[in-house]
């Protein structure tokens, strides 16, 4: 098959989350099963240019239809790794991608309509016309509605649109202007329930909603945050909207990239291990301690967080969690950044407050170097989220010989085990520690466990670390299913 992905990001040259790692990820297994894939990107002036290689011009004006007028456009080319990618450079006085971000401008919904607007436009004058056009979180929400009002009707009536939802948190909700932009105009008619009118407020489009509303397939990425979504508020008011479009609502587990992420085989680290080989772990645990200047203790177990300090990852917990720890006699390493000031003046105070203590580092800010010598030489792991569509730390963790303890929602409950309690799985599967409520007394129940079986069965402890790295959740089996999808929607 022939498959396009659209997306606002692309790890490594475009990512702000995990959105820029599935990009890249499915994209890459996709190749090696034997399709043809291209990506199609916006031109950032802030994203990492040295991560791609042989970048020149593809399409050197791109007429773009926009606002009455024309947008002139460069499409540039070039490989991020193994992944073609076309770049769009829009040349015009709003200046849509050289503002030294990704996200966070006022228009950003006219942003990411003008770009879903050249995607296509790229698409039909270049005469490229994928089996699949694969479109990512609101940002390209508007595709499938172009595709289907407009291109349809230019010789573009044979492609179809999987799209997949992230985060259901962002939806692109704004006024009808992008309407009028984009050629689709009629806002009577597109201001309806059944298309892309936003489910609260009438006067708004919501361009998560059109997505869904169009597109041919349409996915979140674990099963358990599908069943959320249209089971509980976590869909952030599309749940009817799911709910009537079930018939082709799913979900689909992320996988990560077995060779970046490579105990065996990471140039981050001093020393390679393996599940069969499992020594080098407590190599790598000494020099993550001589790294952070923690104490040179080998009865006590790392506790680690890694990821972003928000709301969404349960920021109170991973408070409780770095003191928890601390007393019942291991010791913390907390990797992350947080999104609101509030929360940044938190952890700093309790880095000022820990900062003499030799058991306990905190690294406000991201490392990339850091983060793989965290996973390689911390024992356990905590993610307490509030919600997570599928979350890649704990299947990072695992990966690198990690026990991690979360709290049962989203594609967590897809991918951690209960050692104790997960009567479904026999005791080979099970991997880590689980744990429902979004309290104290639940963080401690399951963090308890952990420690206890470190502590006190040290030789099971290092059992379940090993089943947790014999798993398998790299890319193959997901690219798979979204293979499967590809051909059962392009047949109908």
């Amino acid at each position: 098959m022939y498959i396009v992905q659209i997306a606002s990001e692309c790890a490594p040259v475009i990512k702000a989350g995990g959105l820029g790692d599935v990009v890249y990820g499915l994209s890459r297994e996709l190749a090696i099963q034997g399709h043809t894939v291209e990506l199609i990107l916006p031109k950032y002036d802030c994203m990492r240019y040295d991560h791609i290689w042989g970048l020149h011009t593809a399409y050197k004006d791109l007429q773009v239809p926009w606002n009455g007028g024309i947008v002139r456009c460069t499409v540039h080319c070039g490989w991020v790794y193994t992944a073609l990618c076309f770049f769009i450079e829009p040349h015009s006085e709003e200046n849509y991608f050289n503002r030294g971000l990704y996200y966070g401008s006022n228009d950003d919904p006219m942003r990411f309509a003008f770009f879903s607007k050249a995607a296509l436009e790229f698409l039909l004058v270049s005469n490229k016309r994928p089996d699949v056009i694969h479109c990512h979180d609101w940002q390209t929400g508007l595709i499938p509605v172009m595709l289907y009002e407009i291109y349809a009707y230019h010789g573009m009536e044979n492609q179809r649109i999987c799209y997949t939802i992230h985060n259901f948190k962002h939806q692109g909700i704004s006024g009808v202007q992008a309407l009028q932009a984009t050629g689709l105009n009629r806002p009577d008619y597109y201001l309806q329930y059944d298309r892309i009118q936003d489910n609260f407020n009438p006067f708004a489009i919501n361009f998560m909603k059109a997505g869904i509303n169009y597109s041919n397939y349409v996915n979140t990425v674990s099963p358990h945050h599908a069943w959320e979504a249209r089971h509980t508020n976590i869909s952030c008011g599309l749940g009817h909207t799911l709910e009537i479009k079930q018939s082709k609502f799913g979900g689909i587990l992320n996988g990560i990239d077995y060779v970046m992420w490579n105990p065996e085989d990471d140039i981050y680290l001093p020393i390679s291990y393996s599940a069969d080989d499992f020594d080098g772990k407590r190599l790598a645990k000494k020099a993550l301690r001589d790294r952070l200047m923690l104490a040179d203790d080998e009865t006590k177990p790392i506790v680690a967080f890694i990821g972003r300090l928000d709301e969404q990852k349960g920021v109170h917990l991973v408070s409780h969690a770095i003191h928890y720890a601390l007393d019942r006699g291991a010791q913390f390493v907390l990797l992350g950044s947080a999104t609101e000031s509030g929360i940044d003046d938190l952890f700093r105070a309790e880095k000022k407050l820990l900062n003499d203590n030799p058991d306990c580092h905190l690294e406000l800010g991201f490392n990339e170097e850091l983060s793989h010598l965290i996973y390689a030489g911390a024992d356990m792991i905590v993610i307490p989220s509030n919600f997570e569509p599928c979350g890649l730390t704990q299947v990072i963790g695992l990966r690198y010989g990690m026990v991690p303890i979360v709290r049962g929602v989203g594609g967590l409950v897809n991918t951690v085990f209960d050692w104790d309690y997960e009567e479904t799985r026999p005791i080979s599967e099970r991997n880590g520690f689980v744990f429902y409520q979004s309290d104290t007394i639940a963080l401690e129940s399951a963090m308890g466990r952990a420690l206890d079986l470190y502590f006190l069965n040290p030789a099971k402890f290092r059992e379940l670390a090993i089943q947790g790295m014999r798993a398998d959740y790299s890319w193959a089996a997901s690219g798979k299913r979204y293979a499967d999808v590809y051909e059962h929607i392009r047949h109908k």
